[in-house]
C-alpha cells in the first residue's frame, strides 16, 4: 500500500488491528457500512483519529480479508492519509498482531484501536494528548462505562478495568456473555462473580496507548508461547498449534511487575463507543451513529479535517 504525503513527526502513530476472523459477524467487520452514507467502520475510526491528533496509520491485516481492505483504502481514503499495512499471516492473537506492526511503527509512541469499533474524536484525542505529553513514560488505556459500549441485546465480551487510587491500571478481567438487563444493570453469564454489573463499570474496548518500551514485553510474551516468532512478529515456519496471545492478558501480567515502562494510566473515555460484534448489530449501530450526527456530536462526512 502506497503511503500518501509526508507523515507528521510530532503526531503519534495509529495502529489498527484488522486481521480478525469475525466469526460471530460472518463477514469483514472493518468494511461494515456503518456511516450515514455507507462509510466503512475503518473510515470512521481513522478519520476520527486524524482529527484527534494522530498521524501515520498502520493497518494490521490478515491474509483472508486483507486484499479487500487494501482495495477499499486505495479507493476510498484521501491521498493525504499516510497509511502502510503489515500482515499477520497466522492468527496468533492480538499481542502478536501488534508485534507485527513493530517495524512499521518504529520508536514512536502509538495508539491501538480495533477495526470494528468507532470510539469518537474525544476519546481518541484524550489518548493522543497523553502520548504526546510524555507522561513519565506511562502507557495508557482509555476506558468506557459499560453502558456506553453495548449496542444491542446480543451477548458480548468486555474486560472490566480496575484502577488504583493513583489512576494506574491494576487489572483487567474478561467477562463473557454480557447482556443488558431490564433494570439498567448488565447480566453476565460466565459463572464468575459478580453475576451483574452496573452500567457505570469501566471496561476496555482495546483503545490503548503505548511507548516503545512495550515492544520487548510483547516479544517476550509471544515467544514464550511461540518460540519461532521473530522480534517483529515474523514466522519462519507454521506453529505447531495456533494458540492466541491476547494483548489485555499481556498488559495485565505486565502491570503486576515493577520498573519503568510498566505503568498504564487509565484515562476515562467520553461519549459512546459504537461497535459491531454480531450481524444484527449493524442496523442498530447505524441508528445510534445517525443520532449522534443529528445531535451535532459527530460530523456527517468523514475526512472533512484531512481533505
Amino acid at each position: 500500500m502506497t503511503p500518501g504525503g509526508t507523515p507528521p513527526l510530532n503526531r503519534p502513530v495509529l495502529v489498527m488491528l484488522a486481521a480478525g476472523m469475525a466469526k460471530r459477524y460472518g463477514g469483514c467487520k472493518p468494511l461494515a457500512p456503518l456511516g450515514l452514507h455507507g462509510e466503512a467502520v475503518i473510515d470512521l475510526t481513522t478519520s476520527d483519529a486524524l482529527e484527534a491528533g494522530f498521524g501515520p496509520v498502520v493497518l494490521v491485516l490478515g491474509p483472508q480479508s486483507g486484499p479487500a481492505i487494501r482495495y477499499h483504502v486505495r479507493r476510498c481514503w484521501p491521498l493525504a492519509v499516510h497509511v502502510t499495512d503489515v500482515e499477520q499471516t497466522v492468527p496468533l492473537g492480538t499481542a502478536h498482531a501488534l508485534l507485527c506492526a513493530r517495524d512499521a511503527v518504529g520508536d514512536r509512541p502509538f495508539g491501538v484501536v480495533n477495526a470494528d469499533d468507532v470510539y469518537g474524536v474525544e476519546a481518541l484525542a484524550t489518548l493522543a494528548a497523553h502520548l504526546v505529553s510524555g507522561a513519565d513514560g506511562e502507557h495508557a488505556l482509555v476506558s468506557f462505562p459499560l453502558s456506553d459500549t453495548i449496542v444491542s441485546g446480543d451477548p458480548v465480551t468486555r474486560g472490566t478495568v480496575d484502577a488504583g487510587e493513583d489512576g494506574l491500571l491494576d487489572s483487567i478481567v474478561e467477562r463473557r456473555f454480557v447482556t443488558r438487563g431490564d433494570d439498567g444493570r448488565f447480566e453476565v453469564g460466565d459463572g464468575l462473580d459478580p453475576g451483574r454489573l452496573p452500567g457505570t463499570t469501566p471496561v476496555s474496548m482495546n483503545l490503548w496507548g503505548f511507548r516503545p518500551s512495550i515492544w520487548p514485553v510483547l516479544e517476550k510474551a509471544v515467544r514464550a508461547e511461540h518460540a519461532g516468532v521473530g522480534p517483529a512478529g515474523s514466522i519462519a515456519a507454521p506453529p505447531a498449534a495456533v494458540t492466541e496471545v491476547l494483548l489485555p492478558e499481556v498488559v495485565g501480567r505486565m502491570v503486576k511487575g515493577s520498573g519503568r515502562g510498566r505503568s498504564v494510566r487509565v484515562l476515562p473515555g467520553t461519549g459512546r463507543c459504537i461497535g459491531v460484534t454480531h450481524a444484527d448489530d449493524l442496523p442498530v449501530a447505524r441508528t445510534e451513529l445517525a443520532e449522534l450526527v443529528g445531535r451535532g456530536l459527530r460530523a456527517e462526512w468523514p475526512w472533512e479535517s484531512v481533505r
